[in-house]
């Protein structure tokens, strides 16, 4: 898996989660830049050939969706459709990465609302069955 499109991917995840509501507040926004440059970007190890730390492609990927006034359930079936086809390597830390991010961010503008919240509920299910479907795949179950 390339690190940079994992983080892409997240950036739309994240993005969906902010805009569900239909609003994507400055105290998400300014959330997001946070997490990625003092959290994300401190810990990732992986560069792109620009030497750009992979987990800068969030927010780039997050700005972009955010210009194009991209669907958020359409970013969400995009991250959900990258973890179909990357389920192996959604290994316990990834998940961990992915729900703690989305909490953070959904609780940044007046905490998490009802419409982010399902949306999580769908992403941590998701996460579930991945884990299923690793372990199905290693064991070849049917």
């Amino acid at each position: 898996m390339l690190y940079s499109d994992f983080y892409s991917e997240l950036g739309k995840l994240l993005y969906a989660v902010a805009d569900i509501d239909g609003f994507i507040s400055q105290k998400e926004k300014q959330a997001l830049l946070n997490m990625v440059k003092n959290e994300l970007a401190e810990k990732e190890e992986h560069s792109d050939m620009f030497q750009t730390n992979a987990a800068f492609y969030s927010e780039i990927e997050f700005d972009f969706d955010e210009e194009q006034i991209t669907d958020p359930r359409s970013a969400f079936e995009s991250f959900t459709g990258f973890i179909e086809d990357h389920y192996a390597v959604f290994d316990d830390h990834i998940k961990e990465v992915c729900l703690y991010t989305v909490k953070k961010l959904s609780e940044a503008y007046r905490n998490t609302n009802k419409i982010e919240k399902e949306l999580i509920d769908k992403l941590e299910k998701k996460l579930e069955h991945v884990e299923l479907k690793e372990l199905k795949s290693r064991y070849n179950i049917r």
